[in-house]
Formats: structure tokens, sequence, C-alpha cells
């Protein structure tokens, strides 16, 4: 009896025991293929290079000058003269010029793939020193021939991007205007 339950619990083990194997086709990459992200979760790093600068200006000028003037006799009365003038004039000018610069690097991870094998990216980065905090975040489309043989791509050929960088802490907030000031600039002060 012993020998016949044997063979048929090693037969039901072998049933309940599927096994599965540790090559999964969508996932093999072989250790000589070309290792730049192609693939939803793959990672990829974006070399930010961003300058931009701008100015605009204005001058204006105008002028403007009318006179009128009268002269009377009334019967017999000296005459009577009078001249009312005016005159306006105006002068404005304004200048506005601003420039920023980023340099940086983040790993982004590739979320999805457009209908023309673009590739979908997010990522950011958050950096802490001496209580001041600053978070990069970029977001964006990367055509896969962009891509270095480094796996790396700069931001100049990050199609729809979307970077921001932000400070906080005691640095940042000196920059800012106190309440007070930014009160005075809502009224209009």
């Amino acid at each position: 009896m012993k020998r016949v339950w044997r063979p048929l619990g090693l037969l039901l083990c072998s049933v309940l025991a599927a096994g599965q194997s540790l090559y999964v086709e969508q996932q093999f990459k072989p250790l000589v293929a070309d290792q730049r992200a192609q693939r939803v979760g793959d990672v990829l790093t974006v070399v930010i290079y961003e300058n931009a600068s701008a100015s605009s200006g204005a001058d204006t000028s105008s002028d403007r000058n009318s006179g009128a003037g009268f002269n009377a006799e009334l019967l017999g009365h000296p005459k009577r003269a009078g001249q009312i003038g005016t005159s306006v004039d105006f002068d404005g000018r304004g200048r506005t010029q601003r420039s920023g610069r980023l340099l940086a690097q983040i790993s982004v991870t590739v979320q999805g793939q457009a209908d023309n094998g673009d590739l979908l990216i997010a990522g950011q980065q958050a950096i802490a020193i001496n209580d001041e905090k600053q978070e990069i975040k970029l977001t964006g489309r990367v055509r896969p021939q962009d891509i270095s043989d480094g796996n790396t791509v700069l931001s100049s050929r990050v199609a729809e991007a979307q970077i921001s960088y932000v400070g906080d802490g005691a640095l940042a907030e000196r920059q800012r205007p106190g309440w007070w000031n930014r009160l005075l600039v809502l009224l209009g002060l």
C-alpha cells in the first residue's frame, strides 16, 4: 500500500507545484545589448543645461500745445482781450531685463510610450543641505534616437519639457520681500 501512495503523492506535488521559468521574454536584456532606456520603467539621465535671457524696452514721448485768443469791443468801452492756452507734455521710459541659468543632472523614469515611439519621461530630485531644500522636477517627451550611448539626453532635446527648480529655506526666505512690502505693493503704494 505504501508503494502506491508514494508515486501518487509525487504526482500530486508536481501538479500543485507548477514551475515558472526565470526567463521572461518582455524583460530579457542580453549583456551585450544596447543599455539605453526604451521601455516603461527604464531609467534615463537628463543633463539640464538651460540658459535664458530676455530684455525689452520702451521709450514714449508726446507733446501737445493748443491756444485760443479773443478780442472784443463793446459800445464805447475799451477793447477787451484774452488768451487761453494749454500745453501737455509726456515722456515715459521703461526697461526690463531678466536672465536665468540652470545646470543639473536628474535621473528620470520612462512613464509610457507615445504612438510614434517617443518616450514619456518624468522624475524629480530633492536635495537638502543645511536646512536648505531644493527640488528639481522634469517631465517631457524624448525621441529614442536622441538618447546617447551613455543613456543620457540633453534637456534641449526634451520635447514639451516642463522643468521646475524650487528652493526653500532661510536663504530662499531672505530673497522674498517682507509681508508689509507685499501689502504696500498690493495697495498700489
